[in-house]
């Protein structure tokens, strides 16, 4: 991962998020792609946070879009690292959020974590 790949990862991202673009998002993702996130507990009542496979959080997602239809991410900055990057943004609610998305070999996203403020 180098920097214009991240920052082209969190452009195409964030633009499918605020275009309500499901197809776009889950593009970036592996078949196998696991998500972490204290709003999976919230909103499935799912006590360890996790999500996996694509089709389970597309699944997921879409419901979240339905609920939100004004969501907006704002993008603060994209932070790399080995074979990951993190977005900072603001989500849906004003607050800051973080993602760490890890890439396997293909170059897809294979594990991502939600941070909230």
């Amino acid at each position: 991962m180098d920097r214009e790949s991240a920052e082209q990862f969190a452009t195409e991202w964030i633009t499918g998020w605020n275009a309500h673009d499901l197809e776009s998002i889950l593009s970036h993702y592996s078949d196998d792609f696991e998500m972490s996130s204290p709003v999976i507990t919230q909103v499935t009542g799912n006590p360890d946070g996790v999500l996996k496979g694509k089709q389970a959080v597309g699944e997921y997602w879409a419901k979240a879009l339905k609920l939100f239809p004004n969501l907006k991410f704002t993008h603060i900055c994209t932070l790399l690292g080995m074979n990951s990057v993190v977005i900072h943004y603001y989500g849906a609610t004003g607050k800051r959020v973080a993602e760490v998305f890890t890439f396997n070999d293909a170059g897809l996203v294979c594990k991502a974590h939600a941070h909230y403020e």
